[in-house]
């Protein structure tokens, strides 16, 4: 079975310490290095043993123009000025990054297949299997294990390379995904790839 690797959001605004959004790995919250630790050792992982690796970042027009505001979540973003298209904060993270030759998918909604062309990345790799990691857990994380799901993947979690704004909200998220699919850890995943 052809397993691909999708990292979502690994991006400024939710990692680095001055990003606006920051979702659960704040400067000096519990689990912060772990997370961001554990993110570079899934893609180092799969470089490693050949795994495509597709790197999902969400951005925005400047000045945020057409974004659609029917829920609080973009109504935020729009409000914060995160994740424009071009800014610091939509880059990715430092050392999370995509390598030459590595896809990229930008997307403008909470699924990441939505309105994207996510499913014709996939499809090209032939992928049949997707590990998700990627923050918010209960944000973009969920919703595309949930749409990858129904598509007719296998869905694998990398738990320890994600987090959500409260753990409780990071919990749910990982219960509601085990209903799709495997949650497991960077490490377990890996060696079931060797």
């Amino acid at each position: 079975m052809k397993t691909a690797v999708l990292a979502l959001h690994y991006q400024n605004e939710v990692l680095h310490p001055d990003g606006r959004i920051r979702l659960g790995v704040a400067e000096g919250a519990p689990g912060r290095d772990a997370v961001v630790e554990a993110a570079g050792r899934l893609l180092a992982a799969a470089r490693r043993r050949g795994l495509p690796l597709v790197h999902v970042r969400i951005a925005f027009p400047p000045g945020h123009e057409g974004v659609v505001q029917n829920a609080p979540i973009f109504r935020n973003v729009v409000a914060s000025g995160a994740m424009e298209e071009g800014s610091w904060g939509a880059a990715f993270h430092d050392g999370l990054g995509p390598l030459p030759g590595e896809a990229v998918v930008t997307h403008g909604r909470v699924n990441a297949f939505y309105d994207s062309d996510l499913e014709q990345v996939l499809a090209g790799i032939g992928a049949e299997r997707l590990i998700l990691a990627g923050v918010a857990t209960n944000s973009v994380v969920e919703h595309s294990a949930r749409h990858a799901a129904d598509m007719g993947y296998a869905v694998a979690l990398a738990a320890d390379a994600c987090s959500a704004g409260q753990p409780h909200l990071h919990q749910a998220a990982l219960d509601n995904i085990a209903l799709l699919g495997e949650v497991s850890t960077v490490a377990a995943l890996l060696e079931q790839d060797a």
